[in-house]
């Protein structure tokens, strides 16, 4: 009996120090976009969820609006710190590059998610978490295309942003009929207006490509009805909301891209933390998207985005 008493204050001792070794693992994740942006605050769920999930303290930080200058800034106060890992979104190389390579210089081991899978690795990162924008931006053209679209316009609410710049080259280039960038700002109010006022002037405009559903593709559904185009236009958005899927299930919409931003928070924080501990990471990136929401699916993620997952 003595023996098995001392078997389980060993195993609880054992259990207490795991669990202290996986606390004091700390691991910092800097992104462009801001946790209270609708599809930001999905990958800080995924973030937060991860942090609890691996039992691992996780800092999530962001500029307060798109700037490279601040969230480099960012990145260098993280590598001041020492962390276990550091997470961070690549929107732009130039401006980000160096402040990633100091990280990975000073021995931190990092995880690019969402933007700048092309140059990931480059810089040295571990691996990426995100989906190619490009092809899934040729993807959506592709789609409009054979949907019967013939002229286009592809909203981008972060001009210089290589990402979205990327998802609207691929778009062109896949939709393969008259297509233009429409630059706006995060404000729905002026993507609504700034919409509208590009299919009153243009009547051959039939075609609407969003890169985000709340900024930008729910005032285009907007904009269209107020322009009276609502049954002429047809209108796709990158990302999730609950009321672009709603439009999509009742056949207002044409579709959504789906990048699965949950897991873009999610996965690095649990690589990370396994490196952390084991030395475990994947041996090459991982695509969370894209994945095509048509009407006979968007019903079923409803739900699922309106609870901050999908």
């Amino acid at each position: 009996m003595k023996a098995l008493h001392r078997l389980a204050a060993a195993a609880a001792f054992l259990g207490a120090a795991g669990a202290a070794q996986a606390q004091d693992v700390n691991i910092i994740v800097v992104s462009h976009g801001q946790a209270n942006d609708p599809f930001w605050s999905v990958v800080k769920n995924g973030v937060d969820a991860a942090a609890k999930d691996m039992g691992v303290n996780v800092d999530y930080r962001a500029p307060e609006t798109f700037d490279m200058v601040v969230m480099s800034q960012l990145i260098d106060a993280a590598v001041n710190q020492e962390p276990d890992g550091l997470v961070v979104s690549i929107p732009d190389a130039d401006a980000l590059g160096p402040s990633i390579e100091k990280a990975v210089a000073a021995g931190i081991p990092v995880v690019s998610m969402n933007s700048g899978s092309d140059v990931s690795r480059t810089l040295g990162a571990l691996l990426h978490v995100g989906q190619e924008e490009y092809d899934a931006g040729k993807a959506a053209g592709e789609k409009m295309a054979a949907l019967g679209g013939s002229s286009a316009i592809c909203i981008n609410q972060e001009v210089g942003n290589v990402a979205l710049d990327l998802r609207c080259q691929g778009f062109a280039d896949g939709f393969g009929g008259a297509s233009k960038v429409l630059p706006v700002s995060q404000d729905p109010s002026e993507v609504k207006a700034k919409v509208k006022a590009a299919l009153e002037s243009d009547d051959s405009v039939d075609t609407v490509m969003a890169l985000g559903a709340s900024t930008a593709g729910e005032p285009a559904l907007a904009a269209a009805e107020e322009a009276g185009k609502g049954d002429d236009v047809m209108i796709g958005t990158f990302d999730l909301s609950s009321d672009f899927l709603k439009a999509i299930a009742d056949g207002k919409a044409a579709f959504a891209i789906d990048q699965q931003q949950y897991l873009q928070g999610y996965l690095p924080v649990v690589f990370l933390a396994n490196h952390a501990k084991f030395g475990l990471i994947p041996g090459g990136n991982v695509p969370s998207g894209p994945n095509l929401i048509t009407k006979d699916k968007a019903s079923q993620v409803v739900e699922l985005s309106a609870q901050g997952i999908r």
